[in-house]
C-alpha cells in the first residue's frame, strides 16, 4: 500500500492519520486532495460497522484505490446506546453540536445510570473483497452540564473514565492517548506493522 485515501474532508482527522502513517511511507490524501469530485455517501447501515464499510468500500470503488474510512458516536447505557449512528444529528439533519449535546442532556435529566462510551469503527478496504475493521473504545460517564472549551461535539458532557474532568477540558494531546479514535488507530497501526514484518 503506497498511497490510501482517507474517506474524510476534515484536515484534522487526515492530518491525525498521516502523523501515523508516516512511518510506513504511506503517502495520505483526503477526498479534499482528489482533482475529481466524489459524491458523499449515504450513511444508511445500523450500526458503526455497517457505515464505515459502506463508506470505505463505496470509495474504494468509485476511486479505485485503498479507502480507510471511519463512523463515530456516543453511545449512552440509559438511552439504549442513543444516539450512537445519529450522534452528529442527533437533534436535527443539519449537525449542530451544541443542539445534540442539549437533547441529550434534557433526555438524561435525573437518571441515575449515565455511564457512557464514544466508539470509532475504522474501515480499510485494499481491494475488492478485501476488508479490515478496527474498533476503538473510551469508556466514561454522561455529566449534568458541559464543561470546558476544548475538543467539538460531545466531549464538554463526557468524562472519561478515571479522569476527574471532561474530555472537553484535555488537552489534545492527553485526549489522543485515551481517545476511541486513538485506540482504533493504534490497533490500524498494529496490523500495518505485522503486514510489513510478514
Amino acid at each position: 500500500m503506497q498511497e490510501l485515501i482517507i474517506a474524510s474532508h476534515n484536515e484534522g482527522k487526515v492530518e491525525e492519520i498521516r502523523k501515523i502513517l508516516s512511518d510506513f511511507g504511506v503517502r495520505v490524501r483526503s477526498l479534499a486532495d482528489l482533482d475529481q469530485q466524489v459524491p458523499d455517501v449515504e450513511e444508511t447501515g445500523t450500526t458503526f460497522e455497517e457505515n464505515a464499510q459502506l463508506k470505505a468500500s463505496s470509495y474504494a470503488a468509485m476511486l479505485n484505490m485503498p479507502v480507510l474510512a471511519d463512523d463515530s458516536g456516543l453511545e449512552i447505557d440509559a438511552l439504549d446506546g442513543r444516539p450512537g449512528v445519529f450522534s452528529a444529528r442527533y437533534a436535527g439533519e443539519e449537525k449542530n453540536d451544541e443542539n445534540n449535546l442539549q437533547k441529550v442532556l434534557t433526555e438524561m435529566d435525573g437518571v441515575k445510570n449515565r455511564s457512557a462510551r464514544f466508539v470509532t469503527v475504522l474501515a480499510l478496504v485494499l481491494d475488492e473483497g478485501t476488508m479490515e475493521l478496527f474498533r476503538g473504545e473510551c469508556e466514561g460517564t454522561i455529566t449534568t452540564s458541559p464543561v470546558g472549551e476544548n475538543g467539538f461535539g460531545y466531549d464538554p458532557i463526557f468524562t472519561p473514565k478515571d479522569k476527574s474532568v471532561t474530555m472537553a477540558q484535555l488537552t489534545k494531546q492527553e485526549k489522543n492517548a485515551i481517545s476511541h479514535r486513538g485506540h482504533a488507530l493504534d490497533l490500524f497501526k498494529h496490523w500495518l506493522s505485522s503486514r510489513q514484518s510478514d
